[in-house]
């Protein structure tokens, strides 16, 4: 028993390993991985950060930015829990198989069942500015498990799953209306980001059974996924503007 928490409590002290830090920022495979983590949570959770604009709404502007700001901040406490527990267990075989099956459910219902969402569902109820914040708070930790779990089938470094979640999480928030228009304008590469889900939980799978996907294919998946679904897109428009005429 001593030895489990020996070896969980390292787990963590890899956030503070100086070496571990420096290997992950001089690694371009680390970069590549948190370039793919930043752009799978800018395209799956875009509209999450306006779900959060609409909670803060009713209150005075200056107050709207701090509750905004505290949920960012318990994201982000979320996150540095969430890995450090998760890169840990997610060497358990089962806890793999697991997480690669319940990526999978994820990326299917969402595929071929996901009933589509009325605009203007979430209200605004009015709480009062710490009540808001709580509210605020629980929906980031909510939004974050996905992109998380997600993120452990990708990579299982501390340092490369926190820094592509904390950036990925600013884009969420400071360019959402960026994706937004994107996915508007290449509806898609929503299901293109899916599709890549599936393929990180059938990885999370594979590596559970000790078969290991290589980063080159891994990254060669993904501009081909991407690329074809702009490509695809664009024919397509192209196809139904020459009908038009």
């Amino acid at each position: 028993m001593s030895d489990f928490f020996q070896s969980f409590i390292n787990n963590f002290l890899n956030f503070f390993n100086w070496e571990v830090l420096s290997t992950t920022l001089s690694d371009p495979v680390s970069w590549g991985i948190i370039g793919t983590l930043v752009i799978l949570e800018g395209l799956l959770s875009a509209d999450n950060a306006l779900v959060l604009a609409v909670m803060v709404k009713h209150l005075p502007k200056e107050q709207q930015k701090k509750a905004l700001f505290y949920g960012l901040l318990g994201a982000y406490i979320f996150r540095f829990i969430a890995i450090g527990v998760g890169t840990f267990l997610v060497q358990i075989t089962w806890i793999k198989v697991l997480g690669g099956a319940y990526l999978l459910w994820i990326a299917i219902s969402n595929l071929f069942f996901k009933k589509k969402e009325e605009e203007g569902e979430v209200q605004n109820k009015g709480l009062s500015f710490w009540r808001t914040v709580l509210a605020v708070e629980v929906m980031d930790i909510a939004f974050s498990v996905d992109s998380v779990l997600a993120a452990f089938g990708v990579s299982d470094q501390v340092w490369v799953l926190f820094l592509g979640g904390i950036i990925g999480v600013l884009m969420m928030r400071g360019v959402a209306q960026v994706f937004l228009k994107l996915i508007d304008k290449i509806p898609e590469l929503e299901k293109a980001a899916f599709i890549l889900i599936i393929i990180i939980g059938l990885k999370m799978i594979a590596g559970a059974f000790g078969v290991h996907i290589s980063h080159v294919l891994f990254f060669s998946t993904l501009i081909v996924i991407f690329g074809g679904t702009i490509v695809l897109s664009l024919l397509r428009k192209k196809d139904k503007q020459e009908s038009a005429n």
